[in-house]
């Protein structure tokens, strides 16, 4: 990696995590984050402190090379309920980030989300599909992916956002779908019940982190700026079947019990990723059999 600088957001939650280990032996890492932790890496500065505060962030961007911004509250639930709050940090924050970018002359790969599709007319959805949030988050990240676009063309500032489809992988916590995968596991172990929203028969694209981690790296050296990448698996699975599949490879006989669909939840999603696979030279590596044998060891 060519960056000889820097600066992870977010970088002591779940993909910053990974993404921080993944740099640290190739550059000098800064993390910025509300709550480091307490186990930053050796080498890594870690600057507490909100992408929404203007002091910080130019304090933590100064002279880094690029910056990998992964800060948001990612709960698609809880934008629901506090569209205001998770707004300021979604959309505002990143706004943040890429003028503290523009001042000290750094790249932004940004980590955008396939919310900003909604319900996609087709699967896999391509970039160029039509835009159209089914939920304030995905709304937010649309704001902040356009952000990134007008930052490029207006400002000249090397922006690249990564659409990410649902993440997992170990040290991810349950939640939203993007940690089902986690949720599951862990009551599968307990003999408790997997709880499925709705039907079951909804589809989501489940990318290991291991290949986020990678998409990300690809994105800081690309010259195809300016864009956006879908970074998925071009696979999907029902939350039926993954519930399948987890006790499965857990050995449980957990049952699988239905509640309520949420509210802002899309129905089917699956990545297209011819463009990354051309431009960034982006593959997954992890399939989802892989990732879910490796988790349910314990790995």
């Amino acid at each position: 990696m060519d960056a000889q600088r820097v600066l992870v957001t977010g970088g002591g939650g779940f993909i910053g995590g990974a993404l921080v280990d993944s740099l640290r032996g190739d550059a000098e890492v800064r993390v910025l984050d509300v709550d480091p932790g307490t186990d930053v890496p050796e080498g890594v500065r870690a600057i507490e402190g909100d992408v929404r505060d203007p002091e910080v962030l130019d304090e933590a961007t100064a002279g880094v090379d690029v910056v990998f911004h992964q800060a948001a509250l990612v709960s698609v639930a809880d934008s629901v309920a506090r569209p205001l709050e998770s707004h300021s940090v979604n959309a505002t924050g990143t706004l943040r980030v890429l003028e503290a970018a523009r001042t000290h002359d750094a790249r932004v790969v940004l980590a955008s989300s396939a919310a900003v599709y909604g319900d996609p007319e087709r699967v896999p959805v391509p970039e160029t599909a039509a835009l159209d949030p089914a939920s304030p988050y995905g709304l937010q990240k649309l704001a902040a992916d356009h952000y990134a676009r007008l930052y490029h063309e207006l400002y000249d500032v090397e922006t690249v956002a990564l659409r990410y489809f649902n993440v997992y992988g170990p040290g991810q916590t349950g939640g939203d779908y993007a940690g089902v995968i986690d949720a599951f596991l862990d009551r599968a172990r307990a003999g408790d019940p997997l709880t499925v929203h709705g039907d079951g028969e909804q589809t989501r694209d489940f990318v290991h982190v291991d290949d986020v981690v990678r998409a990300n790296r690809l994105a800081a050296e690309t010259d195809a700026v300016g864009r956006s990448y879908n970074v998925g698996t071009g696979e999907s699975v029902t939350i039926a079947e993954l519930a399948e599949r987890v006790r499965a490879a857990v050995g449980s006989d957990s049952p699988i019990v239905h509640t309520d669909a949420r509210e802002g939840d899309v129905r089917h999603s699956e990545a297209d990723i011819s463009r990354a696979r051309e431009r960034l030279g982006y593959a997954p590596t992890v399939d989802l059999a892989a990732g879910l044998d490796t988790l349910a060891r314990g790995e």
